[in-house]
């Protein structure tokens, strides 16, 4: 019997990561999901049997605790997801600093210490996936909008680096570029236009497919967007 294959999600919440969580686990993967506020995700780990711990990811001893408690009750993932971020939104001129280092900290240092932790843990298997989750404005900076840029840029610089690394050594790493605003409770889709906003579960099913990509064809970076987004 072939052994089951596991996943780690960082920063992981009620949106893509709960779609991406559910496929995982339909498709038989043991899920560990990753966030400051483990509690939320209780209702998805018994839909799905994940298992679930709280941590803040731009914390380098909390991370390599999680790595550490993830592979004690997983063992080591074959797939990592990068997930989280944040904002520090407004005027250039009247933007805090320290506002500006947290969204930095937690949209690209932490993605930095999930990276090493799982691309440690993958060579020494000489395979896995490390995935990381971009936006719009990891290609393009919009008017007060700069911490978020900055860390989403450098998250993207991050993972081309690590993509050219560690390709050679059986390693997939891939950056998405979620270009539109994400569906979720609360935020439908116009009447007249149902698909106008990004389907989680679409989403999801695209990182499958990359997970699932023969190492004769990867791909580093895959945009998505709802067919009427400008771009």
């Amino acid at each position: 019997m072939a052994e089951r294959k596991s996943a780690l999600i960082v920063g992981a919440g009620s949106g893509l990561s709960a779609s991406l969580a559910r496929l995982l686990a339909r498709e038989g993967w043991a899920v560990g999901l990753a966030a400051r506020n483990a509690d939320k995700l209780s209702a998805l780990c018994a839909e799905t049997g994940a298992k679930a711990w709280s941590c803040n990811a731009a914390d380098p001893a909390a991370i390599a605790k999680l790595f550490e408690d993830v592979e004690a009750a997983l063992g080591a993932p074959d797939v990592v997801v990068y997930n989280a971020s944040a904002r520090a939104r407004g005027p250039i001129g009247e933007l805090a600093p320290e506002d500006v280092r947290h969204a930095i900290d937690v949209s690209a240092f932490a993605g930095f210490l999930v990276g090493q932790q799982a691309a440690r843990r993958m060579l020494r298997q000489g395979q896995g996936a490390i995935l990381f989750t971009g936006a719009s404005a990891s290609v393009k900076g919009f008017p007060q909008s700069a911490a978020f840029a900055m860390g989403k840029f450098a998250l993207r610089g991050l993972a081309q680096s690590m993509a050219r690394e560690l390709a050679p050594k059986g390693i997939h790493v891939a950056h998405f570029v979620i270009d539109g605003g994400i569906a979720r409770e609360g935020r439908a889709p116009p009447s007249e236009a149902p698909d106008a906003l990004l389907d989680p579960d679409a989403i999801a099913e695209t990182y499958l497919q990359v997970i699932r990509q023969p190492r004769s064809a990867w791909t580093w970076e895959i945009e998505l967007r709802p067919w009427v987004e400008k771009f």
